[in-house]
């Protein structure tokens, strides 16, 4: 069995912090080419590696303040608002001051410190402390006791099989990501930009196309003492794209049309507004979010049309300013909808539901291999299996 030590996260690498160049001048953002990292930037990321946050700064910003530049393979840490998030410097980076982040030593192998992160997040959120928020400083970051391999190969072992399994993740969302674009240019070319409109294609609305069912109150239905809960799906779990063990728990027995599956059509009209599939198991549907259904058409139909009128409705919900934006029930009637002849709504749906139903397997997929990943991340990450006598 390989060998392990007790150490210091301050003895893997070098713990770096960052900072934010004045915003009130324009010399330090302006044309900048210097990636900056914000927790932000890290809230919807799903990759490991990150190359530029939403804002670069220029050399003069950089210059101004305390951030720092780090090389290709330093391991970013979110340390406050909040503490956790991972990510791999794709390139030379800097940070703001959310972060304390780790440069790996010539000892250390950087995807084994991406990993090792991971595995101690609880840990290092625990060794915070403030009192608006939780923030973890660089000596405490610096200080963290870790286990690790003695040697850098060992490290690199287990990095490779983790590191395996993300990589099959990242795969199926480029594929994805290329899926979607494909069914958008479909949709477009057939419904958007026609060369011609046939005369036997009708104007409808979203709401004639589709039923929109509005999620429940699911405070009120808390599972009994004698039920297993299941989790409720919020725009917090829609947005992840999972639900995790914070997720709230409802009572199993809700009435079945509020029970959600894989593949169906999710569709929050309230706060965050998006449409998408839902491929994170069963649970229940929560209020200020559609489940889109009909009894007519076919999923890639009211899936695509409702997902086009998307951005009009954000525009809508960001005009209601006065609390959270939203769109009304009616907004749905007002949506226009183009239904097409049976020959070519058979037509167009033999292109468009293969590649739908592709993306909802390839999600399901990855939300399996995911969950092995998971599985094997605490016992590579603590040496219950022994990868010594590994040859990859």
């Amino acid at each position: 069995m390989g060998k392990w030590k007790e150490c210091t996260i301050g003895d893997i690498g070098t713990v770096v912090g960052g900072a934010t160049p004045s915003t009130k001048k324009i010399e330090n953002y302006e044309n900048g080419t210097i990636a900056w990292i914000t927790p932000k930037d890290l809230s919807n990321f799903s990759g490991r590696y990150i190359s530029h946050g939403e804002r670069n700064i220029t050399e003069t910003g950089l210059k101004s303040c305390s951030s720092q530049l780090m090389p290709k393979n330093s391991v970013l840490f979110t340390s406050r608002a909040p503490i956790g998030y991972v990510a791999i410097a794709e390139n030379e980076v800097c940070t703001n001051q959310g972060f304390k982040s780790v440069v790996p030593n010539e000892n250390t192998d950087f995807l084994f410190l991406y990993y090792l992160l991971k595995y101690n997040k609880d840990n290092i959120e625990n060794m915070g402390s403030g009192t608006t928020f939780k923030e973890v400083s660089g000596k405490t970051m610096r200080e963290i006791i870790v286990k690790v391999p003695e040697t850098i190969e060992e490290q690199h072992k287990i990095a490779e099989i983790l590191g395996t399994i993300d990589d099959k993740i990242e795969v199926n969302e480029k594929i994805n990501k290329n899926l979607e674009q494909q069914a958008q240019t479909i949709f477009s070319n057939e419904f958007i930009f026609p060369e011609t409109l046939a005369d036997d294609w009708k104007q409808a609305s979203l709401i004639d196309i589709a039923d929109y069912l509005n999620g429940l109150a699911m405070q009120k239905y808390r599972p009994t003492a004698d039920e297993t809960g299941i989790p409720v799906l919020k725009i917090k779990e829609l947005r992840q794209g999972y639900c995790d063990n914070n997720s709230e728990l409802c009572s199993p027995n809700i009435k079945s049309e509020y029970i959600i599956h894989d593949g169906d059509v999710i569709f929050s009209w309230s706060g965050s507004l998006l449409v998408d599939f839902w491929c994170g198991d069963i649970c229940g549907l929560n209020q200020h979010l559609f489940k889109v259904t009909s009894s007519k058409y076919d999923k890639w139909f009211y899936y695509a049309w409702t997902k086009h009128h998307l951005d009009r409705f954000i525009g809508v919900a960001a005009d209601k300013a006065t609390t959270m934006g939203h769109i009304k029930r009616d907004e749905l009637s007002k949506a226009e909808v183009l239904i097409p002849s049976e020959a070519d709504y058979n037509r167009i749906g033999a292109l468009l539901q293969p590649i739908y139903d592709l993306i909802i397997t390839n999600r399901i997929e990855n939300k399996k291999i995911a969950s092995l990943r998971d599985i094997l991340l605490p016992k590579l990450m603590s040496g219950e299996l022994d990868v010594s006598d590994i040859d990859l």
